[in-house]
């Protein structure tokens, strides 16, 4: 398995968009707390997930939200 950011971008107008497609999909992201810009202005959500591919960590996501996120795989480093 391994670690993935997922980062979405949306416009201002698609907020309401984007978390209602939450509840019609089943993740296991739902419900839980993640890092997003929206309420200072960025429209960015990031979420870290681990999975065995990019597509099984974009398939933890809504279809809608999947479609405008990138994913970089990552790992845990010690800056000195």
């Amino acid at each position: 398995m391994f670690q993935y950011l997922l980062q979405h971008h949306h416009e201002a107008h698609e907020c309401p968009v984007v978390f209602a497609s939450f509840k019609g999909h089943n993740s296991p992201l739902r419900h839980q707390p993640t890092l997003g810009s929206c309420r200072s202005g960025g429209h960015a959500i990031w979420w870290r997930v681990d999975a065995d591919s990019e597509s099984e960590a974009l398939a933890l996501l809504p279809t809608y939200v999947a479609a405008r996120t990138t994913v970089s795989r990552v790992n845990d480093v010690d800056i000195p």
